[in-house]
């Protein structure tokens, strides 16, 4: 196959945010297809028993097992990095196939991680259970408080691990901040940038070292495939997550990268046109739920704490995804959910359709009471993800709903 992109690094580089998006990382073959081909191969065959040799010791370019290399694969993680300005990609099975590679690649018994305490839920579960079972340390802090990070460092801190905005609260870290701190100390950033993706926010820009995505959001953005990916130097992708990812498997499909590689087409509208839909429906809300002594949680909103910070970090959008809460709790935002009717149901996020959820009942019931009233995942919470219908439509919808509900 022919590179037709990628091989002057320098030009791609040049490329803008969309240019990136739709021809980053595209492979042709002889049929010079202009749709990336679809590479449904587990193994391949050689022309000569010495060429498969040189391969599988590294001393020669090629595919020997789509465990470790696919083509259709390889151009969505060509792609993924030259959209997050990183150096290599690798991606995995789902979202937290891709959290749980990027911790423990690089984590062994006696160290200690430091994590906000704002994420999804199963981000918590690997912070509170999984990691410790093996011999890692964890703290989890508040992640808006800058001071909290300085506090919580050890002599064995490896990792500082946090998602923002977060899920489902929106807390917002200041990147810059956290980023320099842990480079001062020698500590590895990892960065869930899932509720914002690469054509909002790069994470890499304030100086993380590692950006973690659950593509099966706003990369595919239809709801339709599990995706995740890794993004970082060469180095800690080629000497650190890859033999973790070779010997473990948990490997992306080649059909879910080409969908993902479809999505990432859209990607820079679908972004932008979305969280300025969401800034519109967020205000209308905060209209109503403000004076029955509701509470807004949009990073894109005056109200929200850390407005400021959000807009610098995402100057192009804070991201279809926020949480409101309801003065009376699960009754009242039960009684809210279940007089939608244009919106759906649906504990996802990202897609190109409005989606609202219940987090306390749904993606972060696993956790104990105390967990989630740490992390603010009240019984009046309500996230949303704003889609591309007419704004006009979702406003009615919510406001009747509203209604409903007695607010």
């Amino acid at each position: 196959m022919k590179k037709t992109t990628g091989m002057n690094r320098s030009v791609t580089q040049a490329w803008g945010p969309a240019t990136r998006a739709v021809r980053g990382g595209t492979w042709r073959s002889e049929h010079g297809e202009t749709s990336e081909a679809l590479f449904l191969s587990s193994g391949y065959s050689y022309d000569d028993a010495g060429t498969v040799a040189a391969r599988f010791t590294g001393e020669a370019a090629g595919m020997t097992y789509s465990r470790l290399q696919n083509p259709t694969v390889a151009m969505l993680e060509e792609r993924i990095a030259l959209m997050e300005g990183a150096e290599a990609c690798r991606t995995q099975a789902s979202g937290m196939a891709a959290m749980t590679a990027a911790l423990l690649c690089q984590l062994s018994a006696g160290d200690h991680v430091v994590a906000a305490r704002a994420g999804f839920g199963s981000c918590r579960w690997l912070v509170d259970s999984l990691l410790p079972r093996f011999g890692i340390e964890t703290t989890v802090i508040d992640s808006a408080v800058d001071s909290e990070w300085d506090a919580a460092i050890r002599p064995n801190t490896k990792v500082f691990f946090f998602e923002t905005p977060a899920n489902p609260t929106l807390d917002v870290v200041d990147m810059q901040y956290v980023c320099d701190l842990a480079r001062a100390h020698g500590i590895v950033t990892v960065v869930d940038n899932a509720f914002a993706s690469p054509a909002l926010q790069r994470p890499l820009n304030f100086g993380a070292d590692v950006v973690a995505y659950s593509a099966t959001k706003l990369m595919d953005g239809q709801g339709r495939v599990l995706a995740g990916a890794v993004c970082g130097s060469a180095a800690f992708i080629n000497d650190v997550l890859l033999p973790f990812q070779r010997n473990t498997g948990p490997n992306l499909s080649p059909f879910n990268a080409w969908v993902v590689l479809k999505g990432l087409e859209t990607l820079d509208l679908r972004a932008r046109a979305q969280s300025a839909a969401a800034i519109e429906l967020g205000r209308a809300i905060e209209q109503r739920i403000a004076p029955a002594g509701g509470r807004m949680l949009h990073p894109g909103l005056p109200s929200h704490p850390r407005h400021e910070l959000a807009i610098r970090q995402m100057p192009r959008g804070t991201g279809p995804i926020f949480a409101f809460e309801v003065p009376g709790g699960r009754t009242q935002a039960f009684a809210l959910l279940d007089a939608l009717e244009l919106i759906d149901i649906s504990n996802n996020i990202g897609d190109a359709r409005s989606l609202m959820c219940h987090p306390a009942s749904t993606t972060h019931a696993g956790l104990s009471d105390d967990a989630r009233a740490e992390m603010g995942v009240t019984e009046g919470l309500l996230r949303i993800n704003v889609g591309l219908e007419d704004v006009a439509d979702l406003v009615r919808d919510v406001d009747a709903a509203m209604s409903a509900a007695g607010l």
